[in-house]
C-alpha cells in the first residue's frame, strides 16, 4: 500500500508537471490528477459555508460547482442493510465462529459487489438517499468483554487477536486492494475505544481502564485495521475514556491513532455522539453546539453524524476554530471522495450485474458461512439426526424469520426458517410452538423512534419515510419488527397440553433462546433478564426451561438449539437436553444450516468466539472495565463451555508439537470414522506474569482432515506471537523470556510446550 507521504509527493509531482509541460489550469474535474491534487483544488473553490456543509454526514450538494450530495451513513454489518432487498448473512458474532479468516473476506467481497449495484442503480434514479452510499461503517471490533451487553453480537467476540484478524478480512472485502486507485468501498473501524456496553449509560459513562488493558485489550484490534489493512475510517465512541469522551481525546486520537500509528484516513462520529458534549445530563464536557464542534475538529474529527457540525462556521466567526483547521479536514473528506470515484460517478465496477444481489451464489455463500458459524456444544450421541425417527418441532424460533436476520441486518425476499428446512426432511414432522420466548403476562415497550408504525396507514408510513429520507421498503422492516415483538409473547404454557400432541414422538428438536428483538443497540426494552437493549442476566427464559424440562421428564430426548447473539446460561440445558447447538442469528439460510447439521449433512466445525458461563455469579460487575475476570484470557474459574470450545460428528488427537525455525509444527489426527473440520487454536502465556492473561489466543488455522488421517499444522511464531506487556515501555512489545505455548482444540483442551524468546 502507498504511503500517505509518498502519495502526497506523487501528487506534488504531477502538480508541477502539469504546471510545467502545460497551459491547462488544474482542475479538480480532472480525472487524470492524483485524488489529492483534485481536492486541494475544490478545496480552494469553496467558500466557508459550502466547507462546513461538506464534513456532515449528509453533505448537501454544491450545484454551482458539480459536487454531488452524499450521505456518508450506510450499513454492512453481515450484509448490506437498510436498503430494500439483499443478502443476509450470519450476525458476525456467528462469522467469528468460524475462525475463517478467508470466508469472512469472501463474504464481505459480495457485500461490496451488492454495494455497488446498489449504488449505481441509486445514482441512475437520480436520488443517492442515505444507506446508499459507498461509506459503510462497519465492523464493529469492539471487545465483547461481557455477555450481559447487548450489542456484543455485532462484535466478532472477545478476544483481541481473533477480533483483529477477522476484521481485517472485513476490511480486505469491503476496501478491494488498498492501493488501488478506486476504493470499491470504505470499510469503518469502530467504536474508537474502550467501547464494551453498557447501552444504557453510554452517553454519559466513562470508562477507567489502565494502560495495560487499555493496550493488551482494548486497542490492539483497531490497531491492526489501521497499520496493516489500510482501513479508510475509523469512528469514535460516545463513551469517555479517563474523563474524556472519545472524539475529544487528543491521546486516543492524536497520540496513538493519528500519531504512534500514522493514521490518515477519515475519523467519524458516532451518532450525536457530540450532543453528549454539552447536553443536560450526559458528558458536560462543553457548554455549547459550537464548542463541541470546534473541538472536535480541532482533535482531528473529520465526519460527524449528527448536527453538531452546523455550528462549525458560528465556531469560526466567533474565533473557537481557525478556517485552516477545518481545511485540513475538508481535505481529507475530498480526497476519499474522489478515490471512491463517487464524485466522477464512474467505477471498475460498474457492469456488475444487478442479479447478483441476493441471487443463487450470495445465497449459496451465506448458506456456508452459516453451516460454519454452527457450534455443537452437547451431544450424548443423539446427533446425528437419522431418517425414519420420529421427531417433533418445539419451539418460539422455529418459524421465525425476523430472529434469524439479526439486528443491522437487510431485508431478504427469501428466508428459510428451521420450521421449512425440517419439513422438507421429515415428511411426518409435528410442530407445536409450544411457548413464546416469553411469558404472556410481559408487555414490550414501544420499539423506539418508529414505534406505533405496525398500527399506521400507509399515508402516515410515507410521510414517516419521508421526514426520515428512507425508503417505504426499509420503514417496513421495523413494521415488522413491531408486529414480531407481539408474536414473542404467546399465552401462559399448560405442559399437559403441548405434551398430548407429542404423543408417539421420540425426539423433540427445541428452538429456543431469545431475539435480536430483545438484545441490541440502545433499545427500549424493559423485561426479566433485559434492559435498555442489554441483559440482566444470562439464562434461558423461564417459560422455555420449564417447558424444556417437562419434555424431559416425560421421557423425550430433546435437542436444544440455541439462537442468540450472546453467551447464554444453560446449566439445567445441560442436564435436560441430549444435545445442544449454538446457532447464534444465522442470517436467511439458517434454518437450512441448522438442519444440514442435525442430520448430519454438514459436520460442525465452529469454536466458542466467547466463553459461556454458567450464570452471572462468575461475572465481575458490568461496568467494572477492568479486565480482571472478563473474558477467558482473566477469568480464572471453571466456565459452562470455555473459549474456543465446540464439537463436531468425529474426534481429533494432538500429537506433540515441534518448533522449526519460525514455525510450530502440530500433528493432529481425525480418530474418528467421518471427515471434519477442526479449528486448530495457538495460545501463549507467561508463567512468571501473574497480573496478566491467564492465556491468550496468538494464532489459528482451520484444517480439514479424512477420516483415520493425520495432518501436520504449521503456525508462525513471529515476533507478533510474543507481544507482551512492557511496563518500561508501557506498550506491547516482543519481551523476552520464558513462554508456554498451549495448543490444542479449545482454550481449556491444551498440550503445552515449553518456548524462551
Amino acid at each position: 500500500m502507498k504511503s500517505f507521504s509518498t502519495s502526497i509527493l506523487s501528487a506534488l509531482a504531477a502538480l508541477l508537471s502539469v504546471a510545467a509541460c502545460s497551459p491547462k489550469e488544474v482542475s479538480y474535474q480532472d480525472k487524470s490528477l492524483p485524488a489529492e491534487v483534485r481536492a486541494q483544488d475544490l478545496l480552494s473553490k469553496l467558500t466557508l459555508e459550502e466547507k462546513t456543509s461538506l464534513v456532515l454526514f449528509n453533505s448537501p450538494a454544491v450545484e454551482r460547482l458539480g459536487v454531488k450530495k452524499y450521505n456518508w451513513w450506510s450499513e454492512a454489518l453481515h450484509g448490506i442493510a437498510r436498503n430494500g432487498s439483499a443478502t443476509v448473512f450470519p450476525q458476525p458474532i456467528g462469522m467469528a465462529s468460524s475462525f475463517d479468516r478467508e470466508k469472512i473476506e469472501t463474504v464481505f467481497s459480495a457485500a461490496s459487489d451488492e454495494a455497488r449495484v446498489k449504488n449505481r442503480e441509486a445514482a441512475l434514479s437520480g436520488d443517492v438517499r442515505q444507506y446508499q452510499g459507498l461509506t459503510f461503517w462497519t465492523p464493529n471490533i469492539n471487545i465483547f468483554r461481557d455477555p450481559r451487553w447487548g450489542r456484543g453480537m455485532e462484535t466478532y467476540g472477545e478476544d483481541p487477536y481473533l477480533t483483529g484478524e477477522l476484521g481485517m478480512a472485513v476490511v480486505r472485502g469491503l476496501q478491494g486492494p488498498a492501493d488501488a486507485d478506486v476504493l470499491k468501498t470504505h470499510a469503518c473501524a469502530k467504536h474508537y475505544a474502550v467501547h464494551s456496553g453498557l447501552e444504557s449509560n453510554r452517553h454519559r459513562f466513562d470508562a477507567q481502564v489502565s494502560e495495560r488493558d487499555l493496550r493488551e485489550t482494548y486497542l490492539p484490534a483497531f490497531k491492526d485495521l489501521v497499520t496493516k489493512a489500510g482501513v479508510k475510517e475509523v469512528m469514535t465512541a460516545y463513551n469517555r475514556v479517563r474523563g474524556v469522551p472519545c472524539a475529544a481525546s487528543e491521546y486516543l486520537v492524536q497520540d496513538i491513532l493519528r500519531g504512534e500509528w500514522g493514521y490518515k484516513g477519515l475519523v467519524v462520529s458516532d451518532c450525536w455522539a457530540l450532543s453528549d458534549f454539552y447536553e443536560k445530563g450526559r458528558h458536560g464536557y462543553t457548554s455549547t453546539q459550537a464548542e463541541a464542534a470546534a473541538v472536535a475538529v480541532k482533535n482531528g474529527l473529520d465526519v460527524e453524524c449528527g448536527m453538531s457540525f452546523t455550528a462549525l462556521q458560528e465556531a469560526i466567526e466567533n474565533g473557537l476554530l481557525a478556517e485552516e483547521d477545518l481545511d485540513k479536514t475538508l481535505l481529507r473528506v475530498l480526497t476519499e471522495r474522489f478515490r471512491l470515484g463517487e464524485m466522477d460517478g464512474e467505477s471498475p465496477w460498474d457492469n456488475l450485474d444487478p442479479a447478483i444481489v441476493e441471487g443463487p451464489e450470495h445465497r449459496a455463500l451465506s448458506l456456508d458461512m452459516a453451516h460454519e458459524s454452527m457450534v455443537l456444544l452437547r451431544n450424548n450421541g443423539i446427533l446425528p439426526l437419522e431418517a425414519g425417527q420420529k421427531i417433533a418441532l418445539v419451539g418460539p424460533n422455529a418459524d421465525d424469520k425476523e430472529m434469524l436476520w439479526g439486528n443491522y441486518n437487510p431485508v431478504p425476499k427469501s428466508t428459510v426458517t428451521l420450521l421449512d428446512a425440517m419439513k422438507e426432511r421429515v415428511p411426518d414432522l409435528q410442530y407445536v410452538r409450544g411457548c413464546g420466548i416469553m411469558d404472556a403476562q410481559y408487555t414490550p415497550a414501544p420499539s423506539g423512534r418508529f414505534a406505533g408504525v405496525s398500527k399506521m396507514s400507509r399515508q402516515e408510513l410515507e410521510a414517516i419515510a419521508k421526514q426520515y429520507a428512507i425508503g417505504l421498503d426499509d420503514l417496513m422492516n421495523y413494521v415488522r419488527r413491531e408486529q414480531a415483538m407481539q408474536d414473542s409473547f404467546q399465552p401462559a404454557l399448560d405442559e399437559n397440553a403441548v405434551l398430548k400432541q407429542l404423543e408417539g414422538f421420540d425426539i423433540v428438536v427445541f428452538a429456543g433462546g431469545i431475539s435480536p428483538r430483545f438484545e441490541g443497540e440502545e433499545m427500549p426494552v424493559q423485561l426479566p433478564g433485559f434492559s435498555g437493549g442489554d441483559r440482566t442476566d444470562i439464562e434461558l427464559p423461564d417459560v422455555q426451561r420449564r417447558l424444556i424440562k417437562a419434555l424431559h421428564e416425560a421421557g423425550k430426548k430433546v435437542v436444544l438449539v440455541n439462537f442468540s447473539g450472546c453467551a447464554m446460561g444453560m446449566v439445567p440445558e445441560t442436564e435436560s437436553c441430549d444435545a445442544i447447538l449454538q446457532a447464534w442469528y444465522p442470517g436467511q439460510e439458517g434454518g437450512t444450516a441448522v438442519a444440514d447439521v442435525l442430520f448430519g449433512e454438514v459436520n460442525p466445525s465452529g469454536k466458542l468466539p466467547v466463553t459461556f458461563y454458567k450464570n452471572v455469579s462468575q461475572l465481575p460487575e458490568v461496568e467494572d472495565y477492568n479486565m480482571e475476570g472478563h473474558t477467558y484470557r482473566y477469568f480464572r474459574g471453571e466456565p459452562l463451555f470455555p473459549f474456543g470450545f465446540g464439537l463436531s460428528y468425529t474426534s481429533f488427537e494432538y500429537g506433540d508439537a515441534k518448533v522449526k525455525g519460525k514455525t510450530l509444527e502440530i500433528p493432529v489426527t481425525n480418530t474418528g470414522s467421518v471427515e471434519g473440520t477442526e479449528v486448530v487454536q495457538l495460545y501463549v502465556r507467561r508463567p512468571d506474569d501473574a497480573e496478566g492473561p491467564v492465556k491468550t489466543l496468538r494464532g489459528f488455522q482451520r484444517v480439514t482432515i479424512p477420516a483415520g488421517q493425520t495432518v501436520t499444522v504449521s503456525l508462525p511464531l513471529d515476533k507478533e506471537t510474543f507481544l507482551w506487556w512492557d511496563d518500561k515501555a508501557q506498550d506491547m512489545k516482543p519481551v523476552k523470556g520464558t513462554y508456554e505455548l498451549q495448543y490444542g482444540g479449545s482454550s481449556a483442551q491444551v498440550k503445552t510446550l515449553t518456548y524462551k524468546l
